[in-house]
């Protein structure tokens, strides 16, 4: 039986998720997995062109949702699936959620236009556990001021933030079995305590269930 699992990490800009990936693969490898590190939108050759439009080119709002799942039809086809059927674990900065965040909460895009294209895309395929890195709008916004120049979306005002945080707590809310959400205002030092004893729940099942 494959026990591979796709662990997806998810929090609005400045929430400081992409910090914590590297302790994560560290941890899952020291645990005898086969670790793919990939991100969205990009992941493969095509997605990060798309990445590059979709960060940069002011565009509508259905051409944005529409890129974006573009760009995940070919990650899921190209690196995702592939690796799951190995029976690697799969770890990827950013999954749909981030749509349903992003375009949904932040643009509001009808959600039910979001679902629709969720079902397209990946209606075989969800995160096993979705990590939701979530910290006060204020504190990201601080952290993104002291950061590289800013991508169109970490342009945004902060009722687009604060939407787009609202709808990420939504969906865990939606979701619980799947969603952690961590509290990313904390010492990095505690955040990664808090991940090491959710991951090793998973990785315990994992080796129980062999």
């Amino acid at each position: 039986m494959n026990k591979a699992k796709l662990i997806t990490f998810e929090g609005i800009d400045g929430a400081g998720k992409s910090t914590h990936i590297p302790f994560v693969v560290d941890l899952l490898k020291a645990a005898g997995h086969t670790i793919v590190s990939t991100r969205e939108p990009g992941g493969t050759e095509l997605g990060e062109q798309l990445r590059t439009l979709l960060l940069r080119e002011p565009m509508h709002l259905e051409t944005e949702a529409l890129l974006m799942f573009a760009a995940r039809r070919e990650h899921i086809d190209k690196v995702i699936a592939p690796a799951l059927a190995r029976g690697d674990w799969v770890i990827s900065d950013r999954f749909t959620d981030a749509s349903f965040a992003y375009q949904g909460g932040g643009r509001h895009l009808a959600i039910e236009k979001l679902e629709i294209l969720e079902k397209w895309v990946h209606s075989h395929l969800q995160p096993d556990l979705t990590l939701l890195f979530d910290v006060p709008l204020e504190v990201a916004r601080a952290r993104l001021k002291a950061s590289r120049e800013p991508d169109k979306f970490e342009q945004e005002q902060n009722e687009f933030f604060a939407n787009t945080r609202t709808e990420y707590l939504r969906r865990a809310a939606e979701f619980p079995a799947r969603f952690k959400v961590i509290d990313s205002n904390q010492a990095i030092t505690k955040i990664q305590e808090e991940l090491r004893e959710i991951l090793q729940v998973i990785i315990d099942k994992t080796v129980i269930n062999k």
